[in-house]
């Protein structure tokens, strides 16, 4: 079983190079990342999940090593993301905790008043990807949370930057939504029909 390093690489780089390990071994069935911290190992795993293969996590001291083997069942987020861009879908990039600049108060008022008004989109939402202090709108305690695992539960993709989280030591608060990468986000703003930023 090949073992490609990437410990020591800050996001994306780890998820780009199992892309590109993967595309330059056409067939390949089994293999291990290697990577230093919990936001690479997830989204390490969860782009071996989309191409394909079944997980495994597990570590060796500091290491954390991400097994993936092939599988033979496809990928339904692939999937998705393929429907996704012939229907034209929706991506809302959320990249603060509050609207607008001024009184941080008000900001967060319409920044919840916003979530919940997104349902009204109905199925030209697609895809929600937090990012910067956005994230703090996914973690433990957030007004928001409810909102957003109502829109989960309806199959509304929710992506939370994983660097982000890190940055703001919030990674094991996250309560909703799959810890993403920039190679995600740049791939969905690719897909999306529409993207609008918050």
């Amino acid at each position: 079983m090949e073992t490609l390093d990437c410990t020591g690489l800050s996001c994306p780089q780890p998820v780009i190079r199992t892309k590109q390990f993967i595309e330059s071994k056409p067939g390949v069935n089994r293999f291990v990342v290697e990577v230093d911290n919990d936001a690479s190992a997830q989204n390490v795993a969860r782009f071996a999940e989309n191409q394909g293969f079944t997980v495994n996590v597990g570590s060796n001291g500091s290491v954390l090593k991400v097994q993936a083997d092939k599988s033979h069942e496809g990928s339904p987020i692939a999937q998705e993301e393929a429907t996704a861009q012939s229907i034209e879908k929706t991506l809302i990039l959320i990249t603060s905790d509050c609207m607008g600049s001024g009184d941080e108060m008000l900001g967060g008022k319409l920044m919840m008043n916003y979530i919940n008004t997104l349902e009204e989109m109905g199925e030209a939402l697609w895809r929600i990807i937090f990012l910067n202090s956005g994230v703090k709108l996914t973690v433990e305690g957030a007004q928001t949370l409810p909102v957003l695992h109502k829109l989960e539960s309806q199959g509304i993709d929710i992506l939370v930057c994983g660097t982000c989280l890190t940055h703001f030591d919030l990674l094991e608060q996250k309560k909703v939504g799959e810890t993403t990468n920039m190679l995600d986000v740049v791939t969905s703003m690719q897909l999306a029909g529409k993207v609008i930023s918050v």
